[in-house]
């Protein structure tokens, strides 16, 4: 069974359906959570939802890499990247069981 893909689309959808407000509008709400997550990155602060989990930036140290087509050596710069940590009731949410389905019946054939 493939696992299917949430995007930005279906949060939107998913706020109209609940709020019952206008798709311009849900569409602003998740807008406006996205930017303030960024916006809070961007001045290394951390966020932290409660529930769901942490976000925050981590230094990755300068190192030497290589240009995979090369093999030139190449130097990769310090920079900082989102980390997101997620809270243990995520964690044990996730990890559930789920209800096992139903197993089909299998009826013996008709002699005869």
């Amino acid at each position: 069974m493939k696992a299917s893909t949430l995007t930005k689309a279906d949060l939107v959808e998913e706020v109209c359906r609940v709020t019952e407000l206008p798709r311009k509008e849900s569409e602003i709400i998740v807008e406006t959570v996205f930017e303030s997550i960024i916006q809070a990155l961007k001045q290394d602060d951390k966020i932290e939802i409660r529930g769901f989990g942490s976000f925050r930036t981590r230094q990755r140290r300068g190192r030497i890499g290589r240009n995979p087509k090369t093999g030139a050596k190449v130097d990769v710069p310090p920079k900082r990247i989102p980390y997101f940590k997620p809270s243990r009731e995520l964690k044990e949410f996730v990890n559930a069981q789920r209800p096992a389905e139903p197993a089909a019946s299998v009826e013996p054939a008709p002699q005869g």
